[in-house]
């Protein structure tokens, strides 16, 4: 009896992947357009976070907004009206994360000869956002206090691809087992160049340090 064919089809799919993000990422480049990919849990306060940090920053860029989600328009009609900006919202079929081929067809629908930055709010979870690369500029993820410091040696993954870590809802820490110390230490272990920014952004403590390293980060990739 013949042996039994074995395909590796999870490699395939990330190569393939690779270089369709390689090619995104180029195009955006010679177009000027800075993609952040923001990654995190449900209920992390990702998109009230990216309406604070907006805010802050659609007199110095031109912003748009792409959310992923599995379902609903929620998260985007609260973007849009708490903004002003385009926004539209990804559904992706029961998918776990985006890939560089969903993105691509999600930035089809934006108005891109005229936006600067371009957020893409990620599927909510730490494990298969991680896994693909959508083609971004940069990765960035939200932690939140509830979820405890020990998170970057749970899921070592989506912390060490990411170039900074927003610690959320700092207004709580004092009802919660968490320490910040720590937290930024087992980040370092996964990501020793990670830029680590708590905030709340129940409070706006802390989002203006995120707007001016997002503005510094988009001025510096322009530059290169």
């Amino acid at each position: 009896m013949d042996p039994v064919r074995v395909i590796e089809i999870k490699k395939s799919v990330f190569e393939d992947n690779d270089k369709d993000a390689a090619a995104l990422r180029n195009e955006l480049r010679h177009k000027g357009i800075f993609l952040l990919n923001l990654m995190s849990s449900p209920g992390s306060g990702k998109t009230t976070t990216l309406i604070r940090t907006i805010n802050l920053l659609k007199d110095k860029l031109r912003i748009a907004v792409m959310e992923a989600d599995i379902d609903s328009d929620v998260d985007a009609v609260k973007i849009k009206e708490a903004t002003g900006i385009p926004s539209i919202q990804l559904h992706t079929g029961g998918m776990c994360h985006l890939d560089a081929e969903m993105t691509r067809q999600g930035l089809d629908n934006m108005p891109m000869d005229d936006v600067d930055l371009v957020i893409l709010e990620n599927v909510g979870n730490l494990v298969c956002p991680a896994e693909f690369d959508t083609g971004s500029s940069c990765n960035a993820m939200i932690l939140s206090v509830p979820e405890g410091h020990d998170k970057p040696l749970k899921y070592p993954l989506m912390f060490s691809i990411c170039d900074v870590v927003v610690v959320n809802k700092m207004d709580v820490q004092p009802y919660f087992d968490f320490d910040l110390d720590k937290c930024k230490e087992y980040i370092r272990m996964r990501n020793p160049k990670a830029q680590v920014i708590p905030i709340s952004a129940k409070t706006g403590e802390g989002v203006e340090a995120f707007a001016s390293w997002l503005l510094e980060a988009v001025k510096n990739w322009k530059q290169r």
